[in-house]
């Protein structure tokens, strides 16, 4: 098997060199270059032809969302980001990651080189997930071009507003990771206002989860909201798992709420897919509906298939849709799913189970 072609963008000397030793450990591993800034990878780009792109968010000349933008209309090349952990990086990483981005990594707040070390599996393994991705050419939409979009009279009629919930409500569990923060977006945008109350766990650091809820809470129709301890999972309403905490589903006699702790990872991950789907196990059983989307690993399969067991009803994204197919793969390997369907067809199957239980 032929080595991955990386190319390191950043204007830091000091990272492209951590970042160039950590990736040349890998014997699969090739850094074909380095570059300081976006004008210096474009000739790079077509000298080297790299498989895989490592891209600083703040450059010089041009910043690492503009020329990710440019390179997903023109050239689509799989890219990790590389970001800073502050609450503007974090939007601008979002950005990011609806312009076409595979995944990210957050850089250290200080020891730089002891901290990009101890991140040297994390980027190792982001690097070779990348190289896998589906990566599609950037279409550009009226919402890119900030043209007015055309709204139905539902848009005004049914107004986002949570519903309420009762004890023997159905309840979704969802887990998600690499190339998740679009595919949340693009299911939560599908489902309807007065939908099953959704918990959601999607591989992301403290800081973004809030900065990615916020973000999506504007653009569907549910109330979105980084989750708190004793949330409720409302009809209408999708909780988010904050970063660096397990989100667990509970159930008392006035229906579904979520329990927010921390503890050890799971799976390498905190939150953890896992953690969630075996708690729904335990509260909800058959009411409830476990989804796997795009995701590296197998975060989320042993806990899928504990809820089918307890009766659940079980949904993986298809391979073709996915950005990263290992998630859902992991949990249909172990019989863990009833449904394999893109996006777009899970919304029609939930709203069916929902009348049916």
């Amino acid at each position: 098997m032929s080595k991955i072609k990386v190319l390191i963008v950043d204007d830091s000397a000091v990272i492209r060199q951590l970042v160039k030793d950590i990736l040349e450990s890998d014997p699969n591993i090739e850094v074909v270059g380095v570059a300081s800034d976006p004008v210096f990878a474009e000739r790079k780009i077509a000298s080297f032809r790299p498989d895989v792109i490592t891209l600083d968010v703040e450059m010089p000349r041009m910043d690492g969302i503009t020329f990710l933008e440019k390179l997903m209309c023109t050239n689509p090349i799989p890219v990790v980001m590389l970001s800073s952990h502050t609450d503007r990086h974090a939007t601008e990483t979002l950005r990011a990651l609806e312009l076409g981005a595979v995944d990210f990594i957050t850089k250290p707040k200080a020891n730089i080189a002891e901290g990009i070390e101890a991140l040297s599996e994390e980027i190792m393994a982001k690097v070779k997930a990348a190289a896998r991705a589906n990566i599609r050419k950037k279409v550009v939409s009226a919402l890119d071009l900030e043209v007015e979009p055309s709204h139905s009279v539902d848009k005004i009629i049914q107004r986002k507003k949570v519903i309420g919930n009762k004890a023997n409500d159905v309840v979704i569990v969802l887990g998600a990771s690499t190339g998740g923060t679009v595919a949340i977006n693009d299911f939560l945008a599908l489902m309807p206002y007065n939908s099953p109350g959704i918990a959601i766990v999607q591989h992301m650091p403290e800081k973004f989860t809030k900065a990615y809820a916020d973000r999506i809470n504007n653009l569907v129709p549910l109330n979105v909201k980084e989750a708190e301890n004793g949330d409720r999972v409302e009809r209408g309403s999708a909780l988010i798992a904050p970063g660096g905490k397990h989100m667990l589903l509970q159930r008392d006699n006035c229906g579904f709420y979520v329990e927010v702790k921390d503890g050890p990872p799971i799976n390498r991950h905190k939150p953890s897919v896992d953690v969630l789907f075996r708690s729904a196990a335990h509260s909800a059983g058959k009411k409830a509906i476990g989804i796997i989307l795009t995701g590296m690993g197998s975060d989320g399969a042993q806990g899928m298939l504990e809820l089918k067991e307890a009766g659940a009803y079980n949904i993986a994204q298809d391979e073709k849709s996915c950005v990263v197919f290992g998630m859902p793969k992991a949990a249909i390997e172990k019989g863990a799913v009833d449904s394999v369907v893109p996006i777009n067809r899970m919304p029609g199957i939930i709203m069916q189970l929902d009348k049916a239980r």
